[in-house]
């Protein structure tokens, strides 16, 4: 199908879950696959709403747009551009996700943020002082947001990712097939990082596998061709 005036929704980035009043727990995701695709996309002719966790992009690369800092908070769009909506914690990403689907109509969900897996037991409202020895932290698992996303609705194209590090081929397809059998995903992203260099494979829900594809630049080239050909004709 063609990408021209599809509305696209993008997560991308870390979250963070609180420890306390002033620490929280993250992740080093960068964001910087969900912000190559919304541009790629964007410049296809589709309407990106990029939810865009705590980085800060103008650090990723001299082409991304400026507007796009972690310091800009407010809702914004570049004229005829990508759409852009801040996020930090856990619950925040949720809320907004649920909100743009339930309210708004998408014709693909590109889940690609780094979320929290686990949680602290407690949060405590006030800063813990420091200097306690063996101070310990009880984790829980969180919720998966992209379980939720085809209950809410079943109509869009949804898109996953699974970061497995130093993972081989069959590890990789394995985790891909998995994730799209627990998120009922069309299309999923297994990718990792083994001995310094990238590679990542493309699975869709009809067991077909493509790549591997070695930068993140080629991946979204990849991701975009699938999305504009005739891969949900299958």
């Amino acid at each position: 199908m063609s990408l021209k005036n599809k509305r696209i929704l993008i997560t991308a980035g870390p979250t963070w879950v609180s420890i306390d009043s002033v620490r929280v727990i993250s992740n080093i995701a960068t964001g910087e696959t969900g912000i190559l695709l919304a541009e790629k996309l964007q410049n296809l002719g589709a309407r990106v709403t990029l939810l865009l966790g705590p980085v800060d992009t103008c650090c990723l690369n001299k082409k991304i747009n400026p507007a796009l800092s972690y310091l800009n908070h407010r809702p914004s769009r570049r004229k005829g551009g990508i759409k852009l909506l801040r996020f930090r914690f856990f619950d925040e990403l949720k809320d907004k996700i649920i909100q743009e689907l339930k309210y708004k109509k998408y014709d693909i969900v590109i889940h690609s943020a780094a979320v929290s897996d686990y949680k602290p037991v407690k949060t405590y409202s006030h800063k813990i002082r420091s200097g306690i020895k063996n101070l310990r932290l009880g984790l829980v698992p969180t919720e998966k947001i992209i379980d939720l996303l085809k209950r809410i609705d079943n109509s869009i194209i949804l898109i996953g990712f699974k970061f497995e590090p130093q993972a081989k081929k069959g590890m990789l397809i394995k985790r891909a097939k998995e994730l799209i059998r627990a998120a009922n995903l069309d299309l999923a992203v297994a990718n990792t990082m083994n001995k310094n260099k990238y590679y990542a494979y493309i699975l869709d829900n009809y067991n077909h596998s493509y790549g591997p594809v070695f930068n993140k630049k080629d991946l979204v080239t990849k991701l975009a061709d699938l999305m504009g050909g005739d891969l949900w004709k299958n």
